[in-house]
């Protein structure tokens, strides 16, 4: 009599599993598709007309952004100082290729390696905090690394680190053309953004949602939450500092405005613009914010600044979980109102 009953229960609990699955497939397909039709645009973009060094830039502070979202986003740890390891590798990065002569790829590696071990010391200092204590000590510490690169003797100091040449990738291939060194960073940009992927789908990725949505719960479970939080600090650091790195390569400069505090405050209104916690999201909101800044610089001048502010606040009030997150619950109501049909 039992089975009887919950037949009927059964099968329309198998029916909307297996609906919900089919869901999930074709979203997972249809975002496939759409990473891919980016990339082929990416590839044949300076053939569309499309000014390399100004997507070589985008890209450079799209991975900016995702690094911080790893940390923000993945983690639930707000910075206010990531400005100190974009910049400290962009200096790193420029002072190895103009004074000791280094190879692009090898002083590429030593920025990002010079942000990690900051993002290290940095890090076991924070995360003994948590919130806006958190915050603010990563903020004061970042003001440390700008008057010391303001003051240290290889910064340039107020003039920064100025004609830093591209050299020859591996010593063999020269990347003084645009177009050669587009393909690099475009090549590093998607490696790097696959990697975070990487990190986020494995279980170390699902330790650090279960930190950000509730840490009593992680400790509760037995994690050495300090350590998960350490380490995804230290990531991040080092893949910011990659972008900066990057950056210092395609502009051929580092400057203090890399390193100052108002750097920290573009990367989490590009992050917070696109959508926190989302894969695209910080790509997104990147491409927004140059994109605004490359089209009215010339126009307004300094009120640029005070345009993408009012464009943020709009943002804010009609997409409060990014443009990509809201997106995203669109296509989660749509797709219950789905499965409520079946």
């Amino acid at each position: 009599m039992d089975k009887t009953l919950n037949t009927p229960m059964t099968d329309t609990s198998s029916r909307a599993t297996s609906a919900h699955s089919v869901l999930l497939t074709q979203a997972a397909k249809i975002t496939r598709i759409t990473y891919i039709a980016l990339l082929a645009l990416a590839l044949v973009a300076p053939a569309l007309g499309l000014y390399p060094v100004f997507v070589m830039k985008l890209l450079c502070f799209a991975l900016f952004a995702c690094a911080f979202n790893l940390l923000l986003g993945f983690t639930g740890l707000l910075s206010f100082g990531h400005a100190a390891f974009f910049g400290s590798a962009a200096y790193v990065t420029g002072w190895f290729i103009k004074s000791q002569h280094w190879t692009p790829e090898l002083a590429l590696l030593a920025g990002a390696v010079a942000a990690g071990v900051i993002g290290l010391l940095v890090g076991l200092v924070a995360i003994r905090r948590q919130g806006i204590y958190f915050a603010m000590i990563t903020l004061a510490i970042a003001q440390m690394v700008y008057f010391v690169c303001l003051q240290a003797p290889f910064t340039g100091g107020e003039d920064g680190l100025q004609g830093v040449p591209r050299g020859k990738l591996l010593g063999l291939f020269s990347l003084e053309s645009d177009l050669a060194l587009y393909y690099l960073v475009v090549t590093i940009f998607v490696a790097c953004f696959l990697f975070i992927s990487r990190i986020v789908n494995s279980p170390f990725g699902q330790v650090l949602k279960m930190i950000r949505e509730n840490e009593p719960r992680a400790i509760s479970l037995g994690y050495q939450v300090d350590r998960y939080k350490l380490l995804a600090f230290v990531l991040s650091a080092a893949l910011a500092g990659l972008a900066g790195s990057m950056k210092t390569l395609v502009m051929g400069f580092a400057t203090l405005s890399d390193v100052h505090w108002s750097m920290s405050g573009e990367v989490i209104l590009m992050t917070l613009l696109g959508g926190v916690g989302t894969f695209f999201g910080p790509v997104l909101g990147s491409g927004i914010v140059i994109s605004l800044q490359n089209l009215l610089a010339d126009k307004v001048g300094s009120w640029v600044t005070v345009i993408i502010g009012a464009i943020f606040v709009l943002c804010v009030l009609a997409f409060r979980k990014g443009v990509v997150g809201e997106l995203q619950a669109v296509r989660e109501r749509h797709r219950n109102a789905k499965l409520a049909q079946k």
